[in-house]
């Protein structure tokens, strides 16, 4: 496989819950090192394509592949396996508990030591320097990593949910709505984090209501609209006007007339 090669591809995605169409035959793919906004109004069928290729729902009809291979994932931890991490919106971060614990969580390193390993002794050091070491990837800076993550800033906890999908789903990564709680400055880092992760060829979903958000972090944008695919376009040359067009089902060219029209009277 190339980079040029797409790492995921969905093919005629369908899913209905009783008589609701969420998603009526979308298809689209992602390469390796990619940003991929997927955008679209409420009920365009955004959320359930991620859950879908997170495993948390199964589609009725179509084709997930993974570096051109079928797979089927039908569960959260299936999707880890394949190399697929979701960052959701609500972080499921731990306040309680501290950075290494919360990166860590459910996948703790234990010793190599094999009578400390038969005890499941938990090798902290080499888990407080990987976790210092993605953490420092991402530009995420924290000075305590034994503090619970409630005192760190938005920012600072959202770095945390997208360094443990880094640290783990080295391949594929779902950002959904990453910033939507975040200030100005905290915002900035986010898009910081995911220029990096593009970088280091990760290949990027990003789900977002901010159209800037999307024109700044994205090389190509796939709108839904009513559960269809209604465009699939590089980000280059577009705005946020034509974006929101394409969201709500209006050609682009009836703005364009409109103005020319406007400049006539």
């Amino acid at each position: 496989m190339s980079d040029a090669d797409p790492i995921l591809e969905v093919q005629d995605i369908r899913k209905a819950f009783g008589g609701v169409h969420a998603l009526r035959g979308v298809s689209f793919s992602l390469r390796r090192g990619e940003v991929v906004g997927l955008v679209g109004d409420n009920g365009a069928g955004k959320s359930t394509m991620v859950k879908i290729l997170a495993g948390s729902h199964h589609p009725d009809t179509g084709r997930i592949l993974i570096d051109g291979r079928p797979v089927y994932i039908d569960s959260p931890h299936r999707a880890r396996q394949l190399g697929i991490e979701t960052v959701y919106q609500d972080l499921a971060l731990v306040e309680t508990q501290n950075v290494v614990a919360n990166l860590f969580m459910n996948r703790e390193l234990v010793s190599t030591k094999p009578v400390l390993r038969q005890l499941g002794w938990l090798d902290r050091r080499r888990m407080r320097r990987e976790a210092q070491e993605v953490l420092e990837g991402l530009g995420v800076r924290v000075r305590a990593y034994d503090q619970p993550v409630s005192r760190l800033s938005g920012g600072q906890r959202q770095g945390i949910a997208v360094g443990r999908a880094v640290a783990w789903g080295r391949e594929i990564v779902l950002l959904d709505e990453p910033s939507a709680a975040l200030g100005v400055e905290q915002s900035r880092s986010i898009m910081d984090m995911i220029a990096r992760l593009s970088g280091n060829g990760i290949a990027v979903l990003l789900i977002s209501h901010n159209m800037q958000e999307v024109l700044e972090a994205c090389d190509r944008v796939v709108v839904l609209l009513h559960g269809r695919k209604a465009a699939d376009l590089p980000t280059a040359g577009l705005t946020a006007r034509h974006l929101v067009d394409l969201i709500t089902g209006v050609a682009p060219e009836t703005h364009v007339l409109a103005e020319q029209e406007s400049e006539l009277l």
